[in-house]
């Protein structure tokens, strides 16, 4: 199983890396799951040229930066439609400063992934269209963990096999 982890990178205090380095060592070591961190990607399918550089054109060169950028759209919408599982979202307030998380969302709830909601906002400050992407809302990592085990632990899994 591949999750998908999403969330606020752009706008976030830490760049969005937290919570995912928190959770994944449990998604891998109590699940068994394999996890894709874009924070923990800093390549995400660019030259060496591009990723040292993509960000200062944004400023200098908008059609090389938007060249770039959307590569990473295709490299990432691949990876949820052929490749992911589920899609974990951490939604907080820097959530609605940024598109790529909604579009993660979008996709994966297109796809017909189940999509897995944490937030420490208040469902009714959450964007409708999150709410609408999301399969179930958890109020906190550790929620979240609880229904994870529950879903997915490996003597679960281990008895779907046997029939």
């Amino acid at each position: 199983m591949l999750a998908y982890l999403c969330g606020p990178m752009d706008f976030a205090d830490d760049g969005g890396k937290l919570w995912r380095r928190k959770l994944a060592p449990f998604l891998r070591d109590q699940l068994g799951h394999r996890v894709y961190d874009l924070t923990e990607d800093s390549k995400k399918s660019l030259t060496s040229d591009e990723t040292a550089n993509f960000l200062t054109w944004q400023k200098t060169d908008l059609d090389r930066f938007r060249r770039v950028i959307r590569k990473m759209i295709a490299f990432h919408l691949d990876l949820i439609e052929h490749k992911a599982d589920y899609v974990i979202c951490y939604w907080d307030a820097s959530a609605v400063q940024g598109s790529g998380t909604a579009a993660a969302l979008t996709a994966a709830h297109r796809k017909g992934l189940p999509v897995y909601l944490v937030t420490p906002l208040p469902v009714e400050e959450i964007d409708g269209w999150a709410l609408g992407c999301s399969d179930q809302v958890f109020a906190s990592i550790e929620d979240l963990k609880e229904f994870l085990v529950a879903r997915f632990s490996r003597e679960k899994q281990t008895q779907l096999w046997k029939y």
